[in-house]
């Protein structure tokens, strides 16, 4: 994990990075490369996403909880493809307001979830920049051979499932703006889960064995079923009154005068990282039964029909969406 040019680089390698390194494959962080081997039976899946300070985090937020949610939004992919994680290569872009304190509160951060996820940091690269604080990891996980949970395979006859709640992440970041009229403890919670997410990690499995398409929730749900809906030539169809709600998401909809609007921005508000994905009627059971097993909540909320695109209703009434979730640059 070399750093080009940079004072205080090597140090904050040596010092902060190379104790989380796996003691095998990263060797030590003293080299260009990391060398995984390959494992019998089994895809080798990567996944690659970068956070920006003032586009995926606030300048405020504790640079733990950036480490930890740049990690968390990676895990979340490879959970939506049914994959057990198990190393990543990390690239950190430090701004001025990144000194000693800062760099270790971040490796602290990783130093956690490593421990929570059962992963390890393979390489990378650290250097110094005058814009905003960016940083970037990928993630590599293990599937068994042909086995890995596309977009594409949803079939017309499939239900449609999301876990967990959808919303929180778009609310969280109303708390942390001071955006928000509920109680202290809502407000904590919702912008808890907007700095660090859940991801899905232990419901692999069950995607894995029972889902015919899956795409992890980040843009916003139905930009992320559009997403899925385009990949396997389908049309999806959702019911927005039972997309599942946190009981502080619920309390701020109570709170609203037009429920359907309400309703339609925490949908495409994004940041939840969640599991949406399809699977056919008879595999409902035996998903309900591993969700409860893992005290994981699941909801059914819709099904795909022959046609394109995603369809929404709400009281029996179609919804045209202004827009479906965030867009990136």
């Amino acid at each position: 994990m070399p750093a080009v040019d940079v004072a205080g680089e090597f140090e904050t390698i040596q010092r902060l990075f190379a104790p989380l390194a796996h003691p095998e494959w990263g060797r030590g962080l003293a080299d260009d490369v990391a060398v995984v081997p390959s494992r019998t039976g089994h895809d080798l899946v990567l996944t690659k996403d970068a956070i920006v300070e003032g586009v995926h985090f606030l300048a405020t937020d504790p640079l733990d909880t950036v480490a930890r949610k740049l990690m968390r939004v990676n895990l979340s992919d490879l959970a939506a493809k049914g994959a057990d994680p198990f190393g990543y290569l990390l690239a950190c872009h430090w701004s001025s307001r990144c000194g000693w304190p800062e760099r270790m509160a971040f490796a602290d951060g990783l130093r956690a979830d490593q421990a929570g996820f059962g992963v390890s940091l393979l390489g990378g690269d650290t250097v110094n920049t005058p814009g905003p604080a960016s940083f970037s990891m990928t993630l590599l996980g293990w599937v068994p051979t042909g086995r890995t949970v596309g977009r594409a395979g949803a079939r017309p006859g499939d239900l449609v499932f999301v876990t967990g709640s959808i919303g929180d992440g778009w609310l969280g970041l109303e708390g942390l703006q001071g955006r928000l009229s509920l109680a202290a403890g809502q407000i904590s919670a919702l912008s808890a889960h907007y700095r660090t997410p859940t991801p899905r990690v232990d419901f692999a499995l069950p995607i894995r064995d029972l889902a015919t398409a899956a795409v992890d929730v980040s843009d916003g749900l139905i930009a992320d079923l559009e997403h899925l809906a385009v990949a396997s030539g389908v049309r999806v169809e959702i019911d927005l009154e039972t997309v599942p709600l946190s009981a502080a998401a619920q309390a701020w909809l109570n709170g609203r005068a037009d429920a359907q609007a309400a309703l339609e921005t925490l949908v495409t508000g994004g940041d939840d990282y969640e599991i949406a994905f399809t699977a056919p009627v008879g595999a409902e059971a035996g998903l309900q039964r591993e969700a409860a097993l893992r005290h994981l909540r699941l909801t059914r909320i819709g099904r795909v029909t022959s046609g394109q695109g995603v369809a929404a209703c709400f009281g029996g009434q179609s919804v045209t969406f202004v827009r479906g979730g965030f867009r990136h640059g």
